[in-house]
This record gives structure tokens, sequence and C-alpha cells, in this order.
């Protein structure tokens, strides 16, 4: 096989940066809602059958495995949904961070067993969506505070983030595994 020649950008932003439209139309908001809807399952699939070995592909110099990846998928995830649900019961609220970096090197995210993980996905998922198509265009609106970008976002953007999270993560693990974690 050739040795890849992407750029460290390529390689951590596969599908590029999430942008932010200047509109959120409705009918975006759907399309993202649907992206978070099947995540689970395209999740699933990009790692069906995978060998230990497989899933320890890195997807680029320095990143995570394959492993590594789809649980922290289950961590940011419901770090998200308690997101929603703080923004929704309280008044802008600050969110707490977590270090992400220090999360995927803990025992339970360097597991080969990513069944769990995925299990978590599929139950958190059915139920996060089910708040989703529940929110009214005044919830849409509701915010939090995020501490370090100091930065407020609303949950109709937090929708899209999350959106482009998961395609951002399939996109990992299909180069991962096209080119075998050899970058």
């Amino acid at each position: 096989m050739e040795k890849l020649v992407l750029t460290e950008q390529e390689l951590k932003f596969p599908i590029g940066e999430f942008q932010l439209p200047s509109n959120i139309s409705d009918n975006q908001l759907q399309l993202w809602i649907h992206e978070i809807k099947i995540f689970p399952q395209r999740l699933i699939k990009a790692v069906n059958g995978l060998t230990e070995q497989e899933l320890n592909y890195k997807y680029r110099p320095n990143g995570w495995t394959i492993k590594q990846v789809v649980h922290h998928c289950a961590d940011s995830h419901m770090n998200s949904y308690m997101r929603f649900k703080l923004a929704l019961t309280e008044d802008t609220p600050a969110i707490r961070p977590y270090f992400e970096d220090r999360w995927a090197e803990l025992h339970d995210s360097n597991d080969e067993d990513v069944s769990d993980s995925l299990n978590l996905l599929t139950y958190l998922h059915k139920k996060w969506i089910s708040l989703l198509e529940g929110l009214s265009p005044e919830d849409l609106n509701k915010a939090f505070f995020h501490p370090e970008s100091e930065q407020q976002t609303s949950l109709k953007e937090n929708i899209g983030i999350y959106a482009w999270h998961g395609c951002h993560h399939i996109a990992h693990i299909k180069k991962a595994i096209e080119y075998k974690g050899q970058f």
C-alpha cells in the first residue's frame, strides 16, 4: 500500500470542522436530528466484524484507536445528553467540561469489547431522540455556557454539533480501516 499523504488537519478532521450555518432552518434541524438518530446503527455497521487487531488501528499518528473512538462516542454523547437536560431545566447553566483525552486512556476506553458502548449508544440515542423531537422553538433556543470556550451554545446549535460529531468519528473509523492504521 502506498504511504498516505494527508495533512494533520485532514487526518484530524476528515469531513472538515463543524460549520454553523448563519440560519438554522427547520429542515436543517430535522436533518441533524435524523443524523443523531441513525448514528448508533452507522457506528455498529462501521465496526461490525472487526478483529481485536483492527480495533487497535489508529486513525492518525498519536490519535485514538477505533475502540477508543467508540468508547469516546459513548462518553461524549452521554455528556451531551446531560447538557441538554441541564439547559432545559436551568437558566443557561455552566456545564462541566471533562478531559476527553484522559478519559480515552482509562481502562474501559481501552477495552476491545466495544459492545457495551454500542448498546449504551443505541439506548441513549433512543432516549435522546425522544427528547429532541419534543423540543419547542423556545426550548431549542435555550443554551448552556461552556467555561473553556467562554461561549454559550444553544440547543439547536448543539444538535448540529452532535450530528457532525457522529459523522466525524465514523469518518475516523473508516480511514483507520482503509489504511489499516498505517499513517
